[in-house]
């Protein structure tokens, strides 16, 4: 399992870049699996805590359903759009993937599988993905 606190050890910049942004918002968005593989989006918080990154499902809610019985997700920070003239200062959006270990009642605990930061460069001119995984690292290319 890959914590938040062992990632944020291998890439502490990063990781930094990446926590403001989940930070920035209350409400993020967290894509499950339904029990006949499409998908879910649901609106959610997430906490970080002792070096965890957590968060909960109401009681009896879908998307606790979904990871009780496939516990794979996507998780999205809330994103703003570039001030038109001040592109190159939008601080982009990130996104976590993993999976969902339960955690005390209805909470859980990220096993991460993946974190990704898009944002552009410092001209504005190219979109740049930064990704990491635990076996690869940290990656990132740009595009037009």
């Amino acid at each position: 399992m890959t914590a938040w606190r062992e990632f944020e050890a291998a890439e502490p910049e990063f990781a930094k870049r990446v926590r403001t942004l989940f930070d920035a918002h209350k409400h993020k968005t967290i894509a499950t699996l339904r029990a006949d593989g499409s998908p879910r989006i649901s609106g959610i918080e997430t906490r970080f805590t002792d070096g965890e990154l957590t968060f909960g499902s109401m009681p009896n809610a879908r998307k606790g359903a979904d990871l009780a019985r496939d516990p794979r997700f996507a998780l999205h920070s809330a994103t703003v759009d570039p001030v038109e003239g001040e592109e190159a200062a939008w601080p982009g959006e990130a996104k976590i993937a993993g999976r969902a270990v339960p955690g005390d009642g209805d909470g859980f605990r990220v096993d991460i599988a993946e974190v990704v930061h898009t944002h552009l460069n410092a001209a504005a001119t190219l979109l740049v993905v930064e990704w990491w995984t635990p076996s690869g690292g940290l990656r990132k290319v740009e595009r037009e």
